[in-house]
């Protein structure tokens, strides 16, 4: 039997796996950009403060509300400082990061290259939304400087740590449509993913692209501009089957399943998810290119919730997992 890494790979290449791969690509990041200071809080590395709460889904961080690096676009030169990268021992670092993994049998993925939502990150999206529209120069002066930064991490990641994936964990969409529109996409976003796209394909990794609601108008340039390999997390308000039936295995995609929806609660009855979940591996997966992604959320302290999720875990073992051996 194949090792989850080499049968991950094998679905990147367009042949299909040998069993249906869960979203196992380790999500690994660079210790020296790592400013914990208590659980559910950090800093990043140009000083942006976040915080996790139980009630955000996921426990995801989210910028400190109100509490912002930047307030003025044209003085962005004045407040957003990259990090000095001279001092960072990237081959003792990558040793640290990457000691407990077996590389033999486990990839990796860096999540990194922020670029639409770095603005936001800065300012909040009132103001970050304002500063696009209002001072585009000023923000495609900002966004080159850390597309500069940007890029000098990756190239040494991609050399020291050797990653299978890179992925680009930009937000562009809420629930119902994008922030933005794909022309302004196409003028002040889409070159930067370009260069750190070309970073990542000259670097040997495939790329992702993580990139929360209804951003599918975005999809014809990630594929054709950019290379992207795979979507997470790949949100039903987005119409998968006609992604699906447009792109076949050629985008993965890593999720699709209703994360926030009646599906997700823990009060959906049993014979409903169990449907839900049969729909959803036979309507993704054939031909390959789907990453079985399913958790219901909730307390996992809550019995309730680890029942229903041990129901995901079955449903994987007894159908989604041999899906290739026994629909061939």
């Amino acid at each position: 039997m194949l090792t989850e890494k080499e049968n991950l790979l094998r679905m990147h290449r367009g042949e299909l796996p040998e069993y249906m791969p869960t979203m196992n690509f380790r999500d690994v990041k660079c210790g020296a950009f790592v400013d914990v200071k208590k659980p559910g809080y950090h800093k990043d590395e140009f000083g942006v403060e976040y915080i996790g709460k139980d009630d955000i889904f996921g426990g995801a961080p989210i910028p400190m509300p109100g509490k912002y690096v930047l307030h003025d676009i044209t003085k962005w030169r004045d407040c957003i400082h990259a990090p000095d990268l001279s001092e960072i021992d990237w081959e003792e670092q990558a040793k640290k990061d990457l000691k407990d993994i077996d590389r033999n049998t486990t990839g990796i993925m860096f999540y990194f290259g922020k670029t639409f939502q770095r603005i936001c990150d800065f300012m909040g999206f009132e103001e970050g939304l304002c500063a696009i529209m209002e001072e585009p120069e000023e923000v495609h002066a900002l966004l080159d400087y850390l597309t500069d930064f940007n890029c000098t991490v990756l190239k040494n990641f991609l050399h020291y740590y050797k990653p299978e994936a890179v992925c680009i964990p930009d937000d562009t969409a809420t629930a119902r449509a994008p922030f933005i529109s794909v022309p302004t996409f196409r003028e002040m976003i889409l070159p930067y993913y370009k260069r750190i796209a070309e970073v990542v394909h000259n670097g040997g990794a495939y790329l992702h692209k993580h990139d929360c609601g209804k951003c599918e108008a975005f999809i014809p340039d990630w594929m054709e501009h950019l290379g992207v390999s795979g979507w997470n997390p790949a949100q039903p308000s987005n119409d998968l089957k006609a992604i699906k039936k447009a792109y076949g295995n050629k985008l993965i995609i890593a999720g699709g399943w209703d994360t926030q929806g009646p599906l997700s609660s823990a009060s959906v009855p049993d014979d409903v998810l169990k449907d839900a979940l049969a729909e959803y591996v036979d309507t993704l997966a054939p031909g390959g290119g789907l990453i079985f992604s399913v958790f219901l959320g909730g307390d996992f302290k809550d019995p309730e919730v680890r029942r229903k999720n041990g129901i995901v875990r079955e449903f994987y073992n007894d159908y989604a997992k041999d899906y290739y051996k026994t629909h061939s």
